[in-house]
């Protein structure tokens, strides 16, 4: 061997050191893949000597974590009606057309979390569908139920019928750092290329994505991500699942190198709600941000190069409001950790239970302050909702549902705090009041010029429109500050 080439092998293996990975003096220490070894090594353990041994361990990590990925294919059957467009000119102009059946199908991916059968997934791999399979890395398919989901974070938990499935070891999306390496795995455009494993490093931390979910602190990765990797697994060098593939950033609608992943530790807290309780319990603060704190607002509070977020709002009674937290303190640290942002702050309070503690880092008037705050549950008023018979039957026909306002969407939204109204959560590309323009993120303050200002109004007043013999319905929507009106056909 030359001296470029050993020059080449010393820098790579200086490298795989830095990395975390052990070089050993004798290669015949190395051992990949053998039958007495069916989990992935940990970095800290694996002895590396050459390239072609840090290629066998990825190749043993994509090896033993890939069968615990899942192709996840749904199916939708909806009633549209299909007008004849010369009717006008050569038949009845009052011709409706008839209705037909039309099949809607949709691709996916999931992660196996549990020899029990349970599966992570993205809510809105699973949305609005009436049957779920799942493909198994051997090529079976089972039906799958629905656990339950939470759309505000996008995850969803399914459940199947089978034995000793090969669960994924759930590792600690905490200790993720910008730079490791991590593997993507899924069912990219096509079930033909299911089990795609891609290779790539942790690109940044904390990426906010507000048009997609109410909470997110999303890992962003340069590892190919494509449609169809929704839901799929994000992993460690350890061959620990520490994220849930859910979106990319694209202007071609392909990969361009930035896809986001759900923590895992985020994703750990919502599936055990939705299996133990069957719905998810937030902690809730009680405050309102006033602004984030960069280098010019700390010039102009005059605080020495600190960020954090400024309260803007207390609410009288709440759990901020009872531990003394006061408009215009700038929070700085919770739990001892220096707060990045507004939107990774809420995540971590969101992220937490009703009754949990938490310690808070002020600034005010100068002065450092530390309160503990004994988070609440967020008052049933706030939000309202509507029942679940109710709401099922109105998104059939709808094509679309709607959320209530609260004090995290009117932020998220940038909506003044006295707006009212219900979001739409989720709607089908499909539907005609998505062909007429309304779109997810949509602020509804009217029906048929009526105020609505919670799911349950709105969800009464389209009923009574659909009582009343209404073929079309009018709403009136507020978006980018600029009130609209959209009307189609019930």
């Amino acid at each position: 061997m030359n001296t470029t080439v050993r020059n080449i092998f010393g820098v790579a293996a200086a490298i795989l050191v830095l990395l975390g990975f052990n070089l050993a003096t004798d290669s015949s220490s190395v051992s990949f893949n053998t039958a007495e070894n069916d989990k992935v090594k940990s970095a800290e353990s694996r002895s590396v000597n050459t390239l072609q041994d840090f290629n066998d361990a990825i190749v043993d990590i994509a090896e033993k974590t890939n069968p615990s990925v899942v192709t996840i294919t749904t199916k939708r059957t909806e009633e549209v009606r299909v007008i004849n467009p010369f009717a006008q000119f050569f038949g009845n102009p009052r011709d409706q057309g008839e209705t037909r059946e039309r099949t809607q199908r949709g691709l996916g991916s999931g992660v196996i979390v549990s020899e029990e059968g349970y599966i992570l997934t993205n809510n809105h791999v699973i949305a609005e569908t009436d049957e779920i399979t799942v493909r198994m890395f051997n090529g079976n398919e089972v039906k799958a139920e629905l656990v339950g989901t939470d759309p505000q974070t996008d995850i969803a938990v399914l459940k199947v019928e089978v034995n000793d499935l090969p669960a994924v070891n759930m590792g600690d999306s905490d200790n993720l750092k910008v730079g490791s390496f991590v593997l993507a795995i899924g069912s990219p455009l096509d079930e033909s290329l299911a089990h795609t494993v891609s290779f790539g490093i942790v690109s940044a931390r904390g990426r906010s994505l507000n048009n997609l979910t109410a909470y997110g602190d999303y890992i962003q990765t340069d590892a190919a991500i494509n449609p169809g990797n929704s839901g799929g697994a994000l992993i460690d060098v350890n061959g620990n699942l520490v994220g849930i593939n859910s979106a990319i950033a694209s202007r071609s609608g392909g990969n361009d190198g930035i896809g986001f992943a759900i923590p895992v530790n985020l994703a750990k807290r919502i599936m055990t709600d939705l299996i133990e309780d069957g719905e998810v319990s937030r902690g809730y603060l009680g405050m309102y941000t006033g602004g984030e704190v960069d280098q010019t607002m700390a010039r102009a509070l005059g605080l020495d190069n600190i960020r954090g977020v400024i309260v803007g709002r207390v609410e009288e009674g709440g759990p901020a409001d009872k531990a003394g937290l006061q408009q215009q303190d700038v929070i700085v640290s919770l739990n001892g950790e220096q707060i990045r942002n507004w939107d990774a702050f809420r995540t971590e309070i969101a992220s937490k239970k009703p009754g949990d503690k938490i310690e808070l880092g002020l600034i005010r008037d100068g002065d450092e302050i530390e309160l503990t705050v004994t988070l609440g549950e967020r008052p049933e008023g706030e939000v309202a909702a509507a029942d679940p018979a109710q709401m099922e039957s109105m998104q059939e026909r709808l094509g679309f549902t709607v959320t209530g306002l609260d004090g995290s969407l009117r932020d998220q939204l940038q909506l003044d705090s006295d707006t009212e109204g219900v979001v739409v959560r989720s709607i089908s590309e499909g539907s005609t009041a998505y062909e007429r323009g309304l779109r997810r993120g949509d602020v509804i303050t009217r029906v048929k010029r009526i105020e609505v200002s919670s799911s349950s109004e709105f969800y009464d007043e389209v009923e009574k429109a659909i009582d009343a013999g209404d073929e079309v319905l009018l709403l009136t929507v507020l978006r980018n500050d600029i009130e609209q009106f959209i009307a189609f056909e019930l």
